[in-house]
């Protein structure tokens, strides 16, 4: 990197630390803090979200795992097809009830409809995760950052959490949402720059195509159930398991229900789950078929292999910004591969700091007590008290997983299952008791765990949200059954709130199929 690099950089953190500050002039209270008055249109809303999961982790691992990691190759894809699928349940079912409730914490919903215990164990179980998920991403961006400036990955680490926590501590959701509306554009730009790059540098399409690794374009194997060994990726764990993973991130996280719920009104609820679950397929699309370009260069060009630490393919990308791209740009990309992983860390800082104030703090104070301003003060520290732990967590994401976005699903997926079994009875039946779902969701964790301590190498971890599901559910219901006398009588199930608009599903259902049907076809066309 040069001046012209450092220009950049400076000139963008300093510009979305500006943003940061001038959003937050206008916060008086908690709500303003994490739901930002309900003012985000649908298209901000939904470039947030899919920013968050699109981000600084997915420019780095997810192009390594398409163009390098061993056992690789565009059956990535397949992490795509349950997304629309997904949007229909949370379209029809989960949102409604939600938006109509007022909650900030979506786990206040469940303590209206179960008791506090669930509203306190879900947000616990969620405060974990997301910390250990924020990690890995401060973690991912720290890879960027040694190999571009030559620093410590401990002090990228330490560096990089530092400017997300002032950044999300001044400018809460409204800084989140439209910075990362800021940050998609320029990551998308990011994406061709390198492929037009790395494309020239392979000598044109012909040359791409004949150096190319066949077997990296096989997208879509039905055969592969994910049960067995080296049984991974298949189309049946892809689906099942990805339906649940994603209705319960996208609906049943509080880091991403949270903007969801900032939109204007449910009309736009709708509309930001509906261009989620359009547009997040040709975007993993673009960065896949980047992550086969750079590959390809890596295998063919020795010079630049030998700089991937072997076993470490996530180095792919940041080697090839260092030592292939034009100063100005390199500035550009880490500038935005900065503020992307600041982005995706925010807004998980803002969540914890919510789910933290809301769950565990607000319960059993009273009004008078706990004024707006009270209120703001403590949803700022406890930002600061998350953006903490964050980076600490960070120096041991590199353990978990081959690549650190597999890492982030792998954790993930222990606990989606039995989340979204929570919701999805909550607001579908009153036959559950409290003391009931939360003996499922526990047995629910517990049988995940003891998948992955004694089955990890014979049952695909995708699986776990299916398993969690069923399991959660199973428990719920016997107990329910049997526990008859000790039934909860409180009931928020609100039956006209669930439509089945059926435009949506159709639409939603079609672009299933559609994606399906080019991922298999996508040898072809290459």
């Amino acid at each position: 990197m040069n001046y012209l690099d450092w220009i950049v950089v400076t000139v963008y953190a300093a510009g979305l630390i500006w943003l940061s500050y001038h959003l937050s002039k206008g916060q008086t209270s908690a709500s303003d803090y994490y739901l930002g008055g309900n003012s985000f249109k649908w298209w901000q809303v939904g470039l947030s979200t899919m920013a968050t999961q699109l981000g600084a982790v997915s420019f780095i691992s997810a192009p390594a795992f398409v163009g390098l990691r061993e056992g690789g190759g565009l059956q990535w894809l397949t992490y795509e097809f349950a997304v629309p699928l997904a949007m229909i349940l949370l379209i029809v079912v989960i949102f409604p009830p939600l938006y109509k409730s007022g909650v900030i914490s979506i786990y206040t919903y469940l303590e209206k409809r179960y008791n506090s215990t669930t509203r306190k164990l879900l947000s616990g179980v969620f405060q974990f995760s997301r910390a250990f998920a924020a990690g890995i991403t401060v973690y991912a961006v720290a890879i960027v950052l040694e190999a571009v400036f030559d620093i410590p990955l401990w002090i990228n680490i330490v560096i990089t959490g530092v400017i997300a926590i002032i950044y999300d501590y001044m400018g809460g959701i409204k800084a989140v949402v439209l910075s990362d509306v800021i940050q998609m554009g320029i990551l998308f730009i990011g994406f061709l720059f390198c492929c037009y790059f790395a494309l020239d540098l392979l000598g044109g399409w012909s040359a791409f195509t004949e150096n190319l690794d066949p077997e990296r374009l096989t997208a879509v194997d039905f055969s592969n159930t994910g049960i067995g060994s080296d049984q991974e990726f298949g189309f049946w764990p892809m689906v099942l398991g990805g339906f649940f993973l994603y209705a319960s991130y996208y609906g049943c996280d509080q880091s991403q229900a949270q903007r969801i719920l900032s939109s204007m009104n449910l009309k736009d609820v709708r509309k930001a789950l509906l261009f989620n679950g359009f547009c997040r397929f040709p975007t993993v699309l673009l960065y896949c078929g980047m992550g086969l370009l750079i590959g390809t260069l890596a295998m063919t060009t020795p010079t630049f292999l030998e700089q991937i630490p072997e076993g470490q393919s996530d180095y792919m990308v940041p080697v090839f910004i260092v030592e292939y791209l034009p100063n100005g740009l390199i500035g550009l990309l880490v500038a935005a591969i900065m503020a992307a992983a600041m982005s995706s860390l925010d807004s998980a800082l803002n969540s914890l700091s919510a789910a933290t104030v809301q769950d565990f703090i607000l319960p059993g104070r009273s009004p008078e007590e706990m004024t707006d301003a009270k209120q703001l003060s403590l949803s700022k520290k406890y930002t600061l008290f998350w953006g903490i732990i964050c980076v600490v967590l960070a120096f041991a994401a590199g353990n978990i997983a081959p690549t650190v976005i597999e890492a982030i699903n792998k954790i993930g997926s222990l606990f989606y299952g039995p989340i979204i079994a929570t919701f999805v009875l909550a607001m579908l039946t009153t036959r559950i008791t409290g003391f009931a779902i939360n003996t499922g969701i526990v047995a629910g964790v517990i049988f995940n765990f003891f998948l992955w301590i004694f089955f990890e190498d014979v049952i695909f971890w995708f699986w776990w949200n299916a398993t969690g599901f069923v399991v959660t559910v199973t428990v719920a219901w016997i107990l329910s059954a049997l526990k008859k006398e000790i039934r909860d009588s409180k009931t928020i199930v609100s039956p006209d709130l669930i439509e089945p608009r059926w435009k949506e599903t159709f639409i939603l259902g079609s672009y299933f199929a559609l994606i399906v049907l080019f991922s298999v076809s996508i040898a072809w066309f290459v």
